[in-house]
């Protein structure tokens, strides 16, 4: 899809500062910026270098361009300061952004167009900003554009001066090095600091300021009536790429990600072509990993396994997935699969009581997708080791009860995706048996007596398992006079509460619930956690009920799964509609009526991406991560479904 942005569109304020645009490389690494192309953010850089997934480097933040022009020296760069440091004003001149195979701006003034492209090289720390230029003066016009460095961790900006060295189209600073490369004149500049604003992070209690230096200043001089270029090629190693084809490779590649996907309806195709940029290669396991959310994340095993079946599976990218299928059962640990990765010699988290259940779904859909029961009987041990821990118990209290049931949690321990913890206090306190949990224990235990014959094992107990749960869960979940399903299992007033984690009980592939408990569910969420941007995570009347997800960290934790509105679980929503509704032609027609905002919400935040969440009472502008993986995936599940339910109509 297309999205231009005029320039009513572009002033600076909430409409710029919260829009931005991303590119990726496939290794964690990235470059964003505001429509503005500035840096409202921390995380925010034209070159975020990642030696992993979870160890990433702010190399290059931010331009300083000047172009002088007949009337002057004007500023094409836009960005807000700390201190006395008066803004830059470049949006003034700014005729339009748009977003369509990368981001792209056009400027005027004095007579003087440029047009400013970025790009991004897939599998390398590389990123080049290519600038066209077309004089139509009588005088040379210049082009002077200086990099502003800061070479420290993502998300830790300096706050103190910091030593810069430049020599030979490098920059050095501490252990990082950055190569530039240009067509222009590249010369040093007198080391200037500048102390940079993040509104969007100061509105919600993070870091409000931070350093970068420049150092070297890269020019173009265009004669009258003239045309030109200036292109800057910043990579954390040497490269021999000229920032055109930089660009173009990068243009190149997105509209493959467009014509390959699989999709009919724009909205979906825009979706799949986003999804590619939460896949990225693992150097410490040597295979492919999904990285849970941009700016803030890493990869992570439960977002792994909520964004694979629709970022991966849906997309047709199979042996992707199979790769980080792979990664996941062998790291398997008394039944536990990661769900943090950290880097050198530590070991991994297993701290998710969802990841590994969710695994063996990911094997079931891998295995609905391809027909490979080669991976299946691969697979298989590690399936039967989660199973057999799961009902004879593990590490974090997780255990099958007597009533067949998985109970899970204890002390400070956070095991579902409701995971906030702040020092001693548990915002949402999960422990005992989590409906969601709990489907996707019966679920699971399904699956298993599906894929057994194709590892020539006995299907039967899991059967038999599963029919005692089913019993259970309906009898311990289920509240008839209230039509929807107790949160959780644990004696405490929590368990009442109407949250969203219940709609998974409807929506994975093999449900517990009778179909008109399942039907009441889904009627439930609709009239009171439902919104067009996504599910409320707790009753709007609820006294617990948070609006507004904002402020220091204490207040954004005490709000994030007290009402703060997700995107992701629209997913389970949107198919669980369709599942109860019989997947008719009349549903799916219903779910295309309510995803008509989808379009506008893609204009909004990170252009083409679905955020992390928004703000429970009135959902507007998005808020977390802007670009969310299992957000996206969720709802690519949703469009599949659509298309093939359409499909079968018209066929």
């Amino acid at each position: 899809m297309r999205f231009d942005f005029g320039r009513d569109q572009l002033r600076p304020g909430p409409g710029a500062g919260e829009s931005c645009w991303l590119l990726t490389n496939g290794l964690g690494g990235y470059m964003s910026a505001s429509s503005v192309f500035s840096v409202t953010r921390c995380d925010q850089g034209l070159l975020v270098a990642a030696d992993t997934p979870s160890r990433r480097y702010c190399l290059v933040h931010r331009l300083r361009e000047r172009l002088t022009v007949p009337g002057g020296e004007r500023s094409l760069s836009t960005q807000s300061f700390g201190g006395e440091l008066p803004p830059e004003d470049g949006w003034r001149h700014l005729v339009r952004f748009t977003w369509d195979l990368g981001p792209e701006w056009e400027y005027e003034t004095d007579g003087v167009r440029v047009r400013r492209l970025c790009g991004m090289e897939h599998g390398a720390n590389a990123a080049a900003v290519v600038y066209e230029i077309a004089n139509r003066t009588v005088v040379p016009c210049t082009l002077r554009v200086a990099p502003a460095f800061q070479l420290a961790p993502k998300g830790e900006p300096p706050q103190a001066i910091f030593p810069l060295a430049f020599a030979d189209g490098t920059v050095r600073g501490g252990d990082r090095t950055v190569y530039i490369r240009t067509n222009g004149t590249l010369r040093p500049i007198q080391t200037r600091y500048e102390t940079l604003a993040y509104p969007d992070d100061a509105k919600d209690g993070r870091t409000e300021t931070g350093l970068a230096a420049l150092c070297c200043e890269a020019a173009v001089t265009v004669p009258p009536g003239g045309d030109g270029t200036l292109e800057l090629v910043f990579s954390a190693s040497p490269t021999d790429k000229t920032g055109t084809e930089i660009v173009r490779s990068c243009r190149e590649r997105q509209k493959e990600l467009l014509d390959n996907a699989r999709f009919r309806d724009p909205v979906a195709r825009e979706l799949a072509r986003s999804a590619d940029a939460f896949i990225a290669y693992r150097p410490s396991t040597d295979g492919q990993t999904i990285v849970a959310g941009y700016p803030f994340f890493s990869d992570w095993g439960r977002d792994t396994m909520i964004a694979l079946p629709g970022c991966v599976l849906s997309t047709g990218r199979t042996e992707a997935a199979k790769s980080i299928l792979r990664t996941f059962l062998a790291y398997e640990r008394d039944g536990l699969v990661p769900n943090f990765f950290p880097e050198g010699t530590e070991e991994p988290q297993y701290n998710s009581a969802d990841a590994p259940l969710l695994l063996v779904n990911c094997v079931w859909l891998y295995y609905q997708k391809t027909a490979d029961g080669a991976f299946v009987r691969e697979a298989w041990p590690v399936l039967e080791r989660i199973m057999d821990a799961y009902r004879t118990g593990t590490r974090y209290a997780i255990a099958m009860d007597t009533d067949g049931l998985i109970r899970a949690g204890a002390g400070y321990d956070q095991v579902t995706w409701m995971d906030v913890r702040i020092d001693d206090i548990l915002p949402t306190p999960r422990h005992g048996k989590p409906v969601e949990i709990n489907a996707y224990w019966y679920n699971a235990l399904r699956v298993m007596a599906e894929l057994a014959p194709l590892a020539g094992a006995d299907g039967a107990p899991y059967r038999v398992l599963a029919g005692r749960v089913e019993q259970s869960f309906r009898e311990k979940f289920w509240m008839e006079a209230r039509g929807y399903l107790r949160d959780v299992l644990s004696g405490t007033a929590a368990d009442e509460q109407l949250r969203c984690n219940q709609i998974w009980a409807v929506s994975m592939p093999f449900s517990p619930l009778a179909p008109e408990q399942a039907r009441r569910v889904v009627d439930t969420v609709y009239r009171r956690l439902y919104t067009p941007r996504g599910l409320r995570t707790l009753d709007p009347d609820d006294a617990q009920f948070h609006p507004f997800y904002g402020g220091s960290r204490m207040e954004r934790d005490l709000a994030y799964h007290q009402g703060t509105v997700w995107p992701f679980p629209l997913g389970g929503f949107y198919l669980a509609y369709l599942k109860v509704h019989g997947g008719t032609p009349e549903a799916a027609a219903a779910v295309r009526r309510m995803l008509v905002p989808m379009e506008d919400i893609l204009r909004e935040g990170c252009v083409g991406q679905l955020p992390e969440i928004y703000d429970g009472g009135e959902p507007g502008p998005s808020k977390g991560c802007f670009a969310q993986a299992w957000s996206v995936g969720e709802l690519l599940r949703v469009y599949e479904r659509l298309e093939s339910i359409e499909s079968l109509t018209k066929s």
